[in-house]
């Protein structure tokens, strides 16, 4: 039941910085007292809804199996919340509702929330959204589905905000009138980015000590959406034929053949046995190809491992970080979200083609960060700053401050390019690389950092066994031995990457001119927004990345394409072009229709036309 005892006015103000820093975590054994007695004299002094009794305590049976939250300043319990998990003798609204009456299940992941309590002198609506707040995640975070409670008619208007339901049943106890509310836990979840201002202020004054996160962090979206065609079970795997994941980034060239010729010889062998412990032999191919030493090489399990890895051993949320605007999303999600780091934002320009201003960098670079991450080649933009320019600048860097610079598509730009010999000598230059997508092994997931050795000292202490696999050591370690196999494949993405944007220019896109494998387009102002195209085009079996939130100033007509072989880009330009010329499209597939006495088909209308448009590009495509 959530009995509240404060005021609220409806409004959605309140005044966070009335209340000193608050304590959020379990409640004791000590803690339970108070609030026993806190209980006694709100509900019995105050509501007179229960007699007083000589113990001035107030329990009920439910207590037995009650979890609850103390919201507190110093020892000072201000206000507190009560959970009733499932799989308990009972709930709270079984006194007042048949279980029949309700509009959901009474399943294993109901979670009842009740007594919510304020007490006199700290009766604000931050603590009371604070409380709530702390309950839903409580439930959340222990694999609940469904919320229930009851509360005060009088002030129905704070629970809606919360996002709680009514549920059309209502109980009077004593002079008070209570409405059984509700709520799925993906509702609420989904209502939290409603509140999410709301949430930042209350977060600022609150000492979270659950042993869950304030936010629950959400997943990084990379793309990959593709695999749901595909099937993310893989069972359908013959289904890849007929889609195209121009949504990521994934090499359009197959490995090297010294690759797939040691994987396929010994495959049984390589799944079925252990790999190296410490993956000895893939730092030793990687110092040597580098020009390093071998205790300049940290390896991990693709880009993201060494990202979490690192970016929780270094950083606290006290840390500030400075991280180009757009950028690869991964470092604002772990950053931010994961670490909770203060992160602030060097701002690229579409009219400088989103080119990283040097001096405004070295301006930025001057102002003590714990940490700053520079992607070179830039996903989603493109953009290279050339080996020339940026070690002057790094140089002059405050030596506290940690430089991670990511170089995932520098052979792009030419090995020569890397900056790993100079990280494997700097005192706070760290290098990240990724053989995913310059090596055409995204599926295997293997990376690496270069730095001097102080740096990865401490990863490599909390570095597991076995962090990358057998069948992707060796893989990693034939495609090192054959730089002129992959040489090629890059002189070959350059000339695809040209011919693929001067074809997408018909449709009045501005393309945005980089050196990767991939282009980030702009889409006319007044034509269809990128998720709408997305959408669209993925009907055909095209999955393309809306790129509007890889960036703060990107906006909602901005896509990024991955570049394929030639065969494939011209697909991608067929499908694009259904997608935005429809009724043309419509009246050729009529036409072919009428002209054709074998294809008997009625006239196409709208609803059909993605359908056998699809059917036709399949079709073309196998």
């Amino acid at each position: 039941m959530l009995k509240e005892t404060f005021s609220y006015s409806g409004g959605p103000e309140f005044n966070a910085a009335a209340i000193s820093r608050v304590t959020l975590a379990v409640a004791t054994q000590q803690d339970r007292e108070v609030i026993y007695q806190i209980r006694h004299v709100v509900y019995a002094g105050e509501l007179g809804q229960y007699l007083s009794n000589p113990s001035g305590r107030l329990t009920d049976r439910l207590d037995d199996w009650n979890i609850y939250l103390v919201a507190k300043n110093d020892s000072k319990i201000l206000g507190f919340i009560s959970i009733t998990p499932p799989r308990r003798p009972s709930y709270s609204i079984d006194k007042y509702f048949d279980r029949a009456q309700l509009p959901f299940a009474c399943t294993d992941a109901l979670f009842e929330i009740r007594l919510l309590t304020v007490v006199a002198a700290h009766r604000r609506r931050a603590l009371a959204l604070l409380l709530m707040y702390a309950a839903f995640r409580w439930v959340e975070s222990h694999g609940g589905e469904h919320v229930v409670a009851i509360g005060r008619r009088e002030i129905l208007p704070l629970y809606t905000r919360a996002g709680l339901e009514t549920g059309n049943l209502s109980v009077k106890s004593g002079a008070v009138t209570y409405e059984l509310l509700h709520a799925s836990v993906s509702a609420l979840r989904a209502h939290t980015v409603t509140i999410s201002r709301l949430l930042d202020r209350v977060e600022a004054t609150t000492d979270w000590r659950l042993h869950f996160p304030f936010r629950r962090p959400a997943p990084c979206f990379h793309g990959g959406a593709f695999f749901k065609a595909v099937g993310e079970r893989f069972d359908s795997l013959d289904k890849h034929r007929a889609i195209i994941n121009a949504d990521v980034l994934d090499a359009w060239f197959a490995p090297s053949p010294k690759v797939l010729s040691a994987i396929e010889e010994h495959l049984p062998w390589l799944l079925r046995t252990s790999p190296p412990t410490s993956c000895q032999g893939l730092i030793e191919t990687i110092a040597t190809a580098r020009g390093v030493k071998g205790q300049n090489i940290l390896p991990g399990g693709g880009s993201s491992d060494l990202i979490f890895r690192a970016f929780r051993q270094w950083l606290t949320p006290a840390s500030r970080v400075l991280i180009l605007d757009p950028t690869y999303g991964e470092y604002f999600h772990v950053l931010n979200r994961v670490v909770g780091c203060d992160v602030q934002f060097l701002r690229l320009s579409r009219a400088r083609n989103y080119q990283v201003d040097l001096e405004q960098l070295a301006t930025q670079l001057a102002q003590d960060y714990d940490l700053v991450v520079l992607v070179n080649p830039n996903s989603p933009t493109g953009q290279h700053i050339p080996r020339s320019s940026l070690e002057p600048l790094l140089r002059a860097a405050p030596l506290r401050t940690r430089i991670w610079v990511d170089e995932t598509y520098i052979e792009y730009a030419g090995q020569a390019q890397s900056l790993e010999q100079f990280a494997s000598s700097s005192e706070n230059v760290i290098v990240c690389k990724s053989m995913s997508k310059v090596y055409a092994l995204s599926g295997a997931r293997v990376a690496y950092l270069c730095a001097a050795p102080h740096q990865l000292e401490s990863l490599r202490a909390i570095t597991p066994p076995w962090v990358v696999s057998l069948p992707a050591q060796v893989a990693a370690v034939n495609a090192l031995q054959d730089p002129d196999y992959y040489a090629d494949r890059y002189r070959q993405t350059h000339l695809l990457r040209a011919q693929f944007a001067k074809a997408l220019t018909e449709f009045d896109w501005q393309i945005v001119s980089g050196i990767a494998n991939f282009l980030l387009c702009h889409l006319p102002p007044d034509g269809p927004t990128a998720s709408a195209v997305v959408r669209d085009c993925s009907e055909f079996g095209l999955f393309l990345r809306d790129a509007s939130s890889m960036g703060s100033r990107l906006g909602p007509r901005t896509i990024r394409i991955a570049v394929k072989d030639a065969q494939t880009n011209a697909r991608i330009v067929e499908i694009i072009r259904l997608v935005l010329g429809k009724s043309a499209s419509v009246a050729y597939l009529n036409s072919i229709c009428s002209s054709t006495s074998s294809f008997n088909c009625p006239a196409i209308g709208s609803s059909s036309f993605l359908r056998l448009s699809r059917a036709f590009i399949f079709a073309r495509s196998m």
